[in-house]
């Protein structure tokens, strides 16, 4: 093929990958906005079939998203009122008992005899070696440096969710005009069948967004009146940590329960091995009834996943997008196969 205009061509060339160079560096400057939209818009279609139900019981649908949202603010603001003090006073103790320790010089001595007592086949003497060589490299200007990136990570995540706070209750309030905007989009051969996908899409996501928070709240006050009863360290705060890793699938509620049963070991009269190891025989219980009884009759009305969907999906949206990603991986994989069940396969038999 004979090139009639070789300076045009190379021309448009030039600009159509620096166009492309242009719109792949403005996702990367984005991707924390983009991050906040996708979060905020997963968000509100989870509460969007709370907001349906309260329409159809004659609420006017400001009203609906009013309650609605009313009541997740007030769900947290219990959820911190009630952890806030615990963690205040826990402090507070901890400190005094820092001092104290300080104060007799025998901190490392009485670390020492408690995890000779609770571990007797552990090397102790080679976890000191170690703990002091790592002590002795350390750098205290990175340390400081460290100190205050993590400080200003804490209050970027506080502005962040501030900021998703505001578009889920923007996306909430105008989910209906959003969806018709989007479907003006579509011919209109193909509107009703897009409606039609779109909506068990929607519905999915926001059934598995419910179900979800449904598991963390059944995890957290069971975990709060057992961890009560045996008298775990804690168990006000133990109990929101259960919440919150029930919140992410397929590996949460295995890794919050870990985190529980190494609190329950707590030396100085905090908690016990024998403590800990009762919380590990009930949360082992725990795992398997929420696995095939809570789980199937909560999930029943989101789209089933094959397992093996689940860990990839869990696995690729994590590296993707870190915990968002395996937040949202399920879901996305759901849509996915709706798609596949209904559109594809169809059009293949028609063939």
């Amino acid at each position: 093929m004979k090139i009639q205009n070789p300076f045009r061509v190379a021309l448009v060339a030039t600009l159509g990958v620096g166009l492309g160079i242009m719109l792949l560096e403005s996702i990367t400057t984005l991707s924390t906005i983009l991050l906040y939209v996708g979060t905020a818009l997963f968000l509100s279609l989870g509460l969007d079939p709370i907001i349906s139900w309260l329409e159809k019981q004659r609420l006017p649908r400001w009203a609906a998203v009013l309650l609605t949202v009313l009541g997740v603010l007030a769900i947290f603001t219990g959820i911190v009122v009630m952890v806030v003090p615990v963690i205040a006073s826990q402090v507070g103790q901890l400190v005094k008992v820092i001092a104290d320790l300080v104060e007799k010089g025998t901190f490392f001595d009485d670390l020492r005899n408690w995890l000779e007592t609770t571990f007797p086949n552990l090397r102790v003497d080679l976890i000191f070696e170690y703990a002091t060589d790592w002590m002795r490299s350390l750098d205290i200007g990175s340390i400081g440096e460290s100190v205050l990136a993590v400080g200003a990570s804490i209050l970027s995540g506080f502005a962040g969710a501030f900021i998703v706070l505001i578009l889920t209750i923007y996306f909430t309030a105008s989910t209906p005009s959003l969806k018709a905007a989007v479907y003006q989009l579509v011919p209109a051969s193909r509107r009703p069948r897009f409606i039609d996908l779109s909506e068990q899409i929607t519905d999915s996501v926001g059934f598995y967004v419910i179900g979800q928070v449904s598991l963390g709240v059944a995890n957290g006050i069971l975990s709060a009146i057992f961890l009560t009863i045996i008298g775990a360290p804690f168990p006000a705060v133990l109990a929101v940590v259960a919440f919150f890793f029930s919140l992410i699938p397929l590996v949460g509620t295995l890794t919050g329960s870990t985190l529980i049963v190494l609190a329950c070991l707590l030396p100085g009269g905090l908690g016990s091995p024998t403590t800990a190891l009762i919380a590990a025989i009930y949360y082992l219980i725990y795992m398997q009834i929420e696995a095939y009884v809570i789980s199937p009759r909560i999930m029943s009305r989101a789209v089933a996943v094959p397992g093996a969907v689940v860990v990839i999906a869990a696995l690729a949206g994590g590296s993707l997008l870190g915990l968002l990603g395996a937040l949202i991986a399920i879901p996305v994989a759901a849509s996915i196969l709706i798609i596949y069940r209904q559109v594809v396969i169809p059009r293949q038999n028609e063939r």
